[in-house]
């Protein structure tokens, strides 16, 4: 366990620094453009990777056994951040999803996102065989998984509320939630929430774009027709690190969220393939994590983290090949942006310390065997 812990720590840490390398690459000419100096974005990216590693340092050395008394307390956090964020933060490009604290931007959604599933592990845990009951322990949970996910449709941010919805149905389902009490909420929430994106203006026009743009064989809008020329262009080996043309002003803000297209046009089709699996391995190696974690609580914290990951990364990859509606959803790790690589770094120092744990609990328990049968 504790090597799997090490391993898990190394790959998050050396796709940080490949997430930095390439949002230097990717950001130069519009920071040249906009601030006359090439290495604004990669200088704020730079800082906010580093206090993100503190973060996954100092998170791998507390005891994940505290957030089993704190996960209601940290969820009502996390709700009233969401519910601030409907009343106050300023509307950017037709959402509210950014609240300013103290001179600090932060995106409530991804902050929202690891507390709910902590406090969902943790209710897990106490209800145990009840989850398999629909009145007595599973809509206690799905209710808390809808109060989260009407105040972030609220924002309107309809892609992440979706996320959380089908990870929480997942996490229910590797918990032993009845099937039938798992697909009638799958039905419900699905026709409920597309006669939301229906309603909607701004999930409408996303939609549409994305419909019409299979209709009609050609990318929904700019920035996945400019992400699909970047990544043709790269061909199999691509057009070299720090080459790219579409990060000319051709690409809008290729740093963010459409990362993935100046990754397939630098490094090429061996590149993006290299990433993805990377990404599949990380995945893994948390599946394994979870697998040889004893108790429930943890087992289930580090499942629910692994697939928000990896989901996150499949998410952002099938909307930069246009494959998916522009969701907004960064790549993790890599795209440029404080509040996710923040979040997600504490999310990986938990895990970590969920290994660690495990390993000492296990030593502990051999140690007890050998007294046992010396005595």
């Amino acid at each position: 366990m504790r090597k799997l812990g090490i391993t898990l720590f190394l790959m998050v840490l050396a796709l940080m620094l490949f997430g930095s390398v390439m949002v230097l690459t990717a950001s130069s000419t519009y920071s040249s453009f906009k601030f006359g100096d090439p290495y604004v974005f990669t200088k704020s990216h730079l800082g906010k990777v580093l206090f993100a590693f503190c973060l996954l340092i100092i998170f791998s050395a507390i005891d994940y056994e505290y957030y089993r008394y704190y996960s209601k307390l940290a969820l009502f956090f996390g709700i009233l951040l969401l519910i601030a964020t409907l009343l106050f933060a300023p509307n950017i490009k037709g959402a509210e999803r950014w609240i300013n604290i103290a001179g600090i931007r932060l995106q409530p959604t991804e902050i929202v996102r690891p507390l709910l599933f902590l406090h969902l592990a943790n209710m897990i845990e106490k209800k145990g065989d009840l989850i398999k009951d629909f009145k007595g322990g599973y809509v206690y949970l799905l209710f808390w998984v809808l109060v989260v996910a009407a105040l972030i449709v609220a924002q309107p941010n309809l892609s992440n509320a979706t996320l959380i919805v089908l990870i929480s149905l997942l996490i229910f389902f590797v918990a032993g939630a009845r099937v039938k009490h798992i697909l009638t909420t799958l039905l419900t929430l699905g026709v409920f929430g597309l006669l939301i994106m229906l309603a909607m203006p701004h999930s409408r026009a996303r939609i549409l774009a994305f419909v019409t743009g299979i209709a009609e064989k050609k990318a929904g809008n700019i920035q996945v027709y400019q992400a699909l020329i970047g990544i043709g262009s790269g061909g199999i080996t691509g057009v070299g690190l720090g080459n790219s043309r579409q990060n000319n002003l051709f690409l809008p803000e290729p740093f963010g969220d459409f990362i993935f297209a100046i990754i397939g046009e630098e490094l090429g089709f061996i590149g993006a393939v290299t990433l993805v699996l990377f990404y599949f391995a990380i995945f893994f190696v948390m599946i394994l994590i979870a697998k040889k974690t004893e108790d429930k609580f943890g087992k289930l914290i580090v499942l629910s983290f692994a697939y928000m990951i990896i989901t996150s990364a499949f998410v952002n990859i099938a909307v930069t090949i246009g494959i998916a509606p522009t969701t907004g959803i960064p790549l993790p790790f890599v795209s440029y942006g404080g509040t996710s690589i923040i979040v997600l770094s504490i999310v990986i120092g938990i895990v970590v310390n969920i290994a660690f744990a495990n390993e000492r609990k296990l030593s502990q328990k051999i140690l007890v065997n050998i007294e046992n049968l010396n005595g």
